[in-house]
């Protein structure tokens, strides 16, 4: 039929969901009569069936039959998880989800029809997306019954399937460790977890390998060059006893494929290895541009290459490791602090069962450290005493001047931690308190 795909998060609001259908110019709606889309939320140029018979149309046979497609012609609209603001549609083509899947195949797994694709993720990001292979090989395609993320559901799924793979954020593989403790699971039926979304910290990733074995496969990518901008493979995330996987293990691996890396400056020249600067990539699964959003497009696609809005360094070997985003590095006292390797440090305490870091407004250093903690037994910790630890491993000036205690972090439906919602809670407190 020639359409272009636009797949909708379930768990939106409405009004969100009908945004994206609007935006998108959508003709046709395909959903299982939920509580996203209700015949008020519609966009004004589409029809509610209700299950009812399409109407005669001298059109619909045309439905069936294939139509041509090139590989620069679109397929696929992927709306941003919009952390940051409203959502953009990120134009992606056949030849870019093609590049993509033989990306998967090169650099992640091989994959045949006695596979299994399980969604422990939406299906309507990255899950869903990277697992075009699957499609093309006739593998199956197992949807858990909960309908969401249940560890142990998981787990029975994978026994009984076999030649399972899942794509699952940082967040989710540390909750299946410790569901897998608990159930004396070892990964049967498990063929490949695939990471990413979020910084998986080293305290987590050993006790994920402990659990797992060689199972588990890292990959950065964005919505703009979909899961396709490094791999950090099993066998090295394995191989515990390398003198050097620690340093390896906190990279994100090296470019795939398809695609290649650059980091650059601020006026987008290169820098040489070892330099933090703002992530590159170019390749064949970088996105055509955003959707109606021409100025978007401009800023993020320069000279052929796509800023990421990522802040990381090369090594000699061509290894990439993450320091943060751009709009997340603190400047304290005029000097940068990294959040992500503050959330490394506190992430290994013993008593830290998650951990977020962001910057709050400081009239003496322009920006002070904040930690939000999420304790394992759900009592705040001694500051001091967790200070003080913090000190033997990190230098004075990255310390955090606030401990905020919660027995959660938010998060999007893809596990995401939403620190912009941490900020806002951060300014309103401080409004309050005024």
């Amino acid at each position: 039929m020639g359409g272009v795909a636009v797949p909708i998060n379930a768990k939106l609001h409405p009004s969100e969901a009908a945004w994206i259908a609007d935006n998108a110019e959508a003709r046709l709606i395909f959903t299982d009569g939920g509580q996203v889309f209700s015949s008020r939320d519609l966009p004004a140029h589409c029809t509610e069936l209700d299950g009812h018979p399409l109407p005669p149309s001298h059109g619909w046979p045309s439905l069936e039959q294939p139509v041509p497609r090139q590989d620069h012609d679109l397929a696929w609209l992927f709306y941003t998880s919009g952390t940051t603001g409203r959502s953009k549609g990120v134009m992606l083509s056949h030849g870019n989800l093609i590049a993509m899947s033989l990306c998967y195949a090169t650099d992640v797994d091989q994959v045949s029809a006695d596979d299994a694709a399980l969604y422990a993720a939406p299906m309507s990001h990255g899950a869903g997306l990277y697992n075009f292979i699957h499609v093309r090989c006739g593998a199956r395609h197992v949807v858990p019954a909960s309908h969401g993320f249940d560890a142990a559901e998981l787990f029975g799924l994978a026994e009984h399937m076999g030649q399972v793979s899942l794509f699952a954020a940082p967040t989710m593989v540390k909750r299946m460790v410790e569901q897998a403790r608990r159930q004396d699971y070892h990964g049967a039926g498990i063929k490949t977890i695939v990471y990413g979304g979020g910084p998986m910290y080293l305290a987590d990733l050993r006790e994920a390998v402990d659990t797992f074995g060689p199972r588990l496969v890292q990959i950065y990518g964005q919505g703009e060059s979909p899961m396709t901008i490094s791999v950090l493979p099993r066998a090295l995330i394995a191989e515990r006893q390398r003198p050097d996987w620690a340093t390896l293990a906190a990279s994100v691996g090296h470019a795939q494929a398809c695609v290649e890396i650059r980091i650059l400056d601020a006026e987008h020249q290169p820098l040489p290895t070892g330099q933090r600067g703002e992530i590159a990539v170019r390749g064949a699964t970088v996105m055509q541009g955003y959707w109606r959003n021409p100025q978007a497009t401009r800023q993020t696609l320069v000279d052929g290459w796509l800023l990421t809005g990522d802040i990381g360094y090369l090594d000699p070997a061509g290894y990439l490791t993450l320091t943060d985003r751009s709009k997340d590095v603190i400047i304290s006292g005029g000097s940068n602090v990294y959040p992500r390797e503050v959330e490394e440090v506190l992430a290994q305490h013993p008593e830290v069962f998650e951990v977020c870091v962001v910057g709050e407004p400081d009239a003496q250093w322009g920006e002070s450290v904040v930690a939000f903690v999420v304790t394992r037994s759900g009592q705040p910790l001694d500051e001091g005493e967790l200070t003080a630890w913090f000190l033997a491993r990190m230098a004075s000036f990255k310390k955090p001047k606030k401990y905020v205690w919660r027995s959660d972090l938010p998060k999007n439906s893809y596990g995401k931690i939403l620190k912009t919602d941490l900020r806002h809670w951060l300014q309103t407190a401080s409004i309050a308190a005024l």
